[in-house]
């Protein structure tokens, strides 16, 4: 389970980290990450990387149609969680 915890932690970080480098390079004006490629980072299990990104450095936070596939995402992996994940660590033995 820790090496688990720690995988998904190091997922958000680096998602996080790519909102990041995304939000200095519009400020700069410089070639922009795609927001395909910042999906496929949140869909590797990193909704909360994402959301912090979005709020905390205020970026990509007045795009709805962003808003609804990190949303649509963020569902997805709660189900996964919920049904696949949850139950193994719930089983006796």
């Amino acid at each position: 389970m820790a090496i688990f915890l720690a995988s998904l932690l190091l997922l958000n970080i680096l998602c996080f980290s790519l909102f990041a480098l995304d939000k200095r390079k519009a400020q700069r004006g410089q070639r922009r990450i795609s927001e395909k490629t910042l999906h496929l980072a949140t869909l590797a299990g990193a909704a909360p990387g994402a959301w912090a990104a979005i709020f905390l450095l205020r970026h990509k936070n007045r795009k709805a149609a962003f808003w609804s596939i990190t949303l649509l995402l963020t569902l997805v992996q709660g189900a996964v969680v919920y049904l696949a994940v949850l139950p193994h660590f719930w089983a006796p033995g």
